[in-house]
Parts: structure tokens; sequence; C-alpha cells
């Protein structure tokens, strides 16, 4: 049994076509104000038509590798979280291991939605503090583009396309632990607010519905993750939620009340990338070091299911 683990490299991955809001009012009857005003979006990243969940997710996976300071053969375990692959099996988990060369890993893909992230890394968590892991992988990887309709302005203005990943391993003896005490959980009856349905899947929501959700009672419950982890609200140098949308994350962020916390807006050049979006925007942190090394950071996904899932972890 290990006591503790902690995060030790990120890494992340964006495809190379930035989509404007300018260029989506040729598409769709919207323009950039109008978008700007409601979810804060400015450009968001798509993918080619040839490039996977799995393409994108092995890229974030090596560049979180090459930091970490590991060989392919220390990994054992790959989750990725991920609700837009669109292949059943072989798993995403499975195909990042093979390009990547780790042998014999346990591989599996988690699917919350946009908590995916927070689900994976609580998981991947469990697994090496139970021993039956050492180092893991930990990947959110969508490709959201390929799954919306580009003709509904509600919808087609939120997303994009991207993957975040992170290198999770044992503390040291006598070091504190890293990752934090998951509050997870979902409400089931609610399901139906967020879908991606069908053979030929198409991504919906109830958006109004669940930016009242997400405003009026998620605040509470990413606090009991500060609460489990003995970290105060001062005490948070960031808050890195879901992307949803800017307006949500301001929202959450108010009745939060965090007063020391930078609050990640990756939203704004990033879009929603549903599941990637938490690791995504605490990669960026990183690599720009807005976040010191040890400094708490406040990790909270949510969206379809309804899920939800935040932990508190030290920066690596």
């Amino acid at each position: 049994m290990n006591a503790g683990t902690r995060i030790i490299s990120v890494g992340h991955y964006q495809p190379a076509r930035v989509l404007t809001n300018d260029e989506l009012a040729t598409m769709v009857d919207t323009n950039d104000t109008w978008i700007r005003e409601r979810v804060g979006i400015v450009t968001r990243r798509i993918a080619a038509e040839t490039e996977t969940v799995a393409d994108m997710a092995t890229a974030a996976a090596d560049k979180a590798l090459a930091a970490s300071g590991l060989a392919a053969s220390d990994i054992d375990l790959v989750v990725v979280a991920t609700c837009t692959s669109a292949d059943r099996s072989p798993n995403v988990a499975c195909r990042v291991a093979a390009k990547l060369g780790i042998p014999a890993p346990a591989a599996y893909d988690i699917n919350t939605a946009c908590s995916g992230f927070s689900y994976a890394l609580a998981s991947a968590d469990h697994a090496i503090r139970a021993g039956a892991a050492r180092y893991a992988i930990v990947i959110g990887s969508e490709k959201l583009s390929a799954v919306v309709d580009w003709t509904d302005r509600s919808t087609c203005i939120l997303v994009g396309d991207a993957a975040g990943a992170v290198v999770v391993g044992p503390t040291a003896d006598g070091e504190a632990p890293g990752i934090g005490p998951v509050v997870w959980g979902s409400v089931p009856e609610r399901s139906e607010a967020v879908r991606i349905e069908g053979w030929q899947p198409v991504f919906s929501q109830e958006g109004q519905s669940v930016f009242r959700w997400a405003t009026t009672t998620l605040a509470p419950l990413a606090m009991q993750a500060c609460e489990r982890a003995g970290v105060s609200p001062e005490e948070i140098f960031a808050f890195v939620p879901h992307q949803a949308n800017a307006r949500i994350i301001e929202g959450i962020a108010k009745r939060l009340n965090l007063p020391n916390a930078i609050i990640a807006l990756d939203v704004v050049e990033s879009g929603n990338t549903s599941a990637a979006s938490v690791p995504l925007a605490l990669s960026k942190m990183v690599e720009q070091g807005q976040i010191p090394s040890g400094a708490p950071v406040l990790l909270f996904g949510f969206g379809g299911g309804l899920t939800y899932a935040g932990q508190v972890v030290r920066c690596p």
C-alpha cells in the first residue's frame, strides 16, 4: 500500500486548425459579439478529419511522459477519459499504449463526459495507493467536432478538440499526498440534459438547465474537495474547472470565493473540450509558469450524466 500519489508531469495537444467566431458566422446564423457575450469563447481548435481521439491522446501522453523522466516501460496503467471515441474496441487506452510502446499495462477508458478526467485521475490514484499499479498515465481526449451539428448555433459555437495528460506516481516516504480525496457523484435523473446519442451520434444539451445546475449546486461540492484535502479556500492557488463556458466558470468561482486563486479560462481560446478541458488548462498553466511547483490546485469537472468530480492536487 502506498501512502499517497502525486502528479509528476503534464502534457497537452491541440490540433493546428483554429476556428474563429467570424468563420463560424459564415457557417451558421451567429456573430462574434453574440458568442463572446453568451459563452466567452473566441477561438477553438478543430481536428483534421483523419485525426482521431487516440492520436490526440497519444500526443498529449507522449509529452507528459517525456517530461516525467520515466520510460514507457515504467508505466503499468493507462486510463483515458473520453466520450467521443468513434470505436468501441479496441479502447483508446490500448491504442495509446501501443503507440507509446508501453508493455502490458492495465488499460481502460472512462466515460463520464466532461467530468471524465477527474474520475480517471481518482481511479489511478486509488489503484496506485492500493498497490495495483505504480505509475499511470491519465488522459482526457475529445473530438467533439465529429459529433456536433454544425447547423445548430446553440452547440456548434461551443466545441473544440484537444487532449491533456498527466503522469501519476507514488509519493516518497514521508511526503504528503499530492492528489487529495475525490468528491464525485451524479444526478442520474437529470441524465437527459446532455446527450451524444445514436449510431451517428450528435451532441445536444438543455443549455439553460445545465447552466442553472452548474452555477447553483456545484460550488459547495467543489468546496468539499478542499475540506477533504485539508486545504483552506485561501490556500488554493488556482481553480481549474471544466471549461464549459466562461459564464458558468465565473458563476461557480464567484460562489466558491477563493480569494487568492487564479481562475483557469482556457475556454476563451480552446472552447469546450469536454474531458480534455481540465488537463489541457492545467498543462498550459504549468507550461506558462503560472503555478509554482507544490502549490495546491482545485480541479473540478462536471457535465453529462449529470456527473461531477473534483480533487485538490499539488502542482508538479
